[in-house]
């Protein structure tokens, strides 16, 4: 065996070990600013009734005819999240396009493209969701608005490497046929990415349900408004019921959407 051999396993191993060193070393940082740990009686007692309240939830809370109630706060939360998801797929298709290489021969137009939305994908949901308060109000489109900008970048770029990573192989035959860019994008080019476009607008509805139960934090509508005067108020029976609603919806959507999925792919 060659002394180069030898050295490249040593390399390697002094390599590996100056990495755990290095993330150990962080870790004790980290670690040795923080202050000392320890439960105070009131913590305890607090903990307890947290406890109880998700043992024994508000269950009077999830219908109520004559006031506001767990089911009227899910469905405005669900179409907080439905209209918001609608809204992103249809305005990020331009920017998909505007951002995808192979859909223009000038590669500085698709960098800007992707700039954008980068750019767009910096604010999260929740500053969005302020911004829009202060221009629309308290309420649910507020909430709308900024899960429909928000999405835009997440949807805008992963459309955008749908269409790069797709081989239009019917397109060179339409234009060969004499077909015009119109005819080649309806019947050549949206057939093809269509069914990773609906696939990636059913993952990102799934986000922003989620996105969706914590906007009415700051007055965006949904589920978060009753969840937080719930928590100021120490109502754990209500925020354990409330937070059993958002699992069981989530858990639905989850479901369906991952099953449409598969047929979809």
């Amino acid at each position: 065996m060659s002394q180069n051999q030898l050295k490249k396993p040593i390399g390697k191993r002094i390599r590996n070990w100056a990495i755990v060193l290095i993330v150990i070393a962080i870790y004790v940082w980290a670690f040795a600013g923080a202050p000392s740990l320890a439960l105070k009686d009131s913590a305890i007692q607090a903990l307890k009734a947290i406890f109880h309240g998700f043992l024994h939830p508000d269950w009077d809370y999830i219908y109520d005819p004559a006031g506001e109630d767990l089911l009227r706060a899910l469905l405005e939360t669900l179409a907080i999240a439905v209209l918001g998801t609608f809204i992103s797929a249809v305005l990020c298709v331009p920017f998909a396009f505007w951002s995808a290489r192979n859909m223009t021969k000038h590669r500085s137009l698709s960098s800007l493209g992707k700039v954008v939305l980068s750019c767009i994908r910096v604010f999260p949901e929740l500053i969005m969701a302020l911004l829009f308060i202060k221009s629309v109000g308290l309420g649910p489109f507020a909430g709308i608005l900024a899960l429909g900008f928000h999405s835009i970048g997440m949807l805008g770029k992963l459309f955008g490497e749908s269409i790069e990573n797709t081989e239009f192989t019917a397109r060179e035959a339409l234009i060969a046929s004499g077909a015009n860019k119109l005819q080649v994008l309806w019947f050549a080019i949206i057939p093809e990415i269509m069914p990773a476009f609906m696939s990636y607008t059913l993952y990102r509805f799934e986000i922003s349900v989620r996105s969706a139960t914590i906007l009415g934090i700051v007055g965006a509508g949904g589920i978060g408004a009753p969840l937080i005067f719930a928590l100021n108020g120490h109502s754990w029976d209500r925020v354990g019921i409330i937070l059993y609603g958002i699992i069981i919806m989530v858990t639905i959507i989850d479901l369906i959407s991952a099953a449409i999925r598969k047929r979809l792919v």
